[in-house]
């Protein structure tokens, strides 16, 4: 199983690369986010490989945090590695998070192929989808906050809606805004 490759980009297109590496140029599928952040030749990615009966692709990520998003959101039935792909490139990992914990289906739905039906499924399969997991590198205050609001006794799921619409920056600044809609 691969879980990274790097390697000399041969060719580059909007939703796919072929990579050189040790003599063999293999193509490897990425998010529109991601082909927007490769600016050198040299590059190295975390790959999600997967394997069917017909196939062997592999899936690259610059950020650790889109590939966790992208190894999720393919756990869902029904929805496709394509799919995930189209969410990738649609969000960013914390305006997923945010979409999610916030329960927002029109955003959902404007993914491609994404259609009503599908986009409520995908917000209950993650009801559960830890927040934090995906905004840990992006804001450590917010999870301090989280974790201090949930040790008092709030629900996870309510905390992550008021914490996302909470403008305070530093840990404490956020518990007591959090506090105060909250009350």
């Amino acid at each position: 199983m691969i879980i990274e490759i790097e390697g000399e980009i041969v060719k580059k297109e909007p939703t796919l690369l072929h990579l050189k590496t040790y003599g063999i140029t293999r193509v490897i599928h990425i998010s529109l986010n991601c082909s927007s952040k490769i600016n050198n030749n040299n590059i190295s990615l975390q790959i999600t490989q997967i394997i069917k009966e017909d196939s062997d692709n592999l899936y690259g990520f610059l950020d650790l945090q889109e590939k966790l998003m992208f190894d999720r959101v393919i756990k869902i039935s029904g929805v496709g590695p394509s799919t995930a792909m189209a969410i990738c490139s649609t969000f960013t990992p914390s305006v997923f998070a945010k979409a999610i914990a916030g329960n927002d289906i029109g955003s959902i739905k404007m993914v491609p192929g994404i259609g009503p039906k599908s986009a409520k499924r995908i917000l209950v399969e993650l009801s559960d989808f830890s927040v934090d997991t995906i905004i840990t590198n992006e804001n450590k205050n917010f999870n301090e906050a989280l974790q201090a609001l949930e040790s008092l006794g709030f629900k996870k799921e309510k905390l992550n809606k008021i914490l996302l619409e909470c403008k305070s920056k530093d840990t404490s600044s956020l518990v007591k805004e959090a506090l105060k809609k909250l009350s």
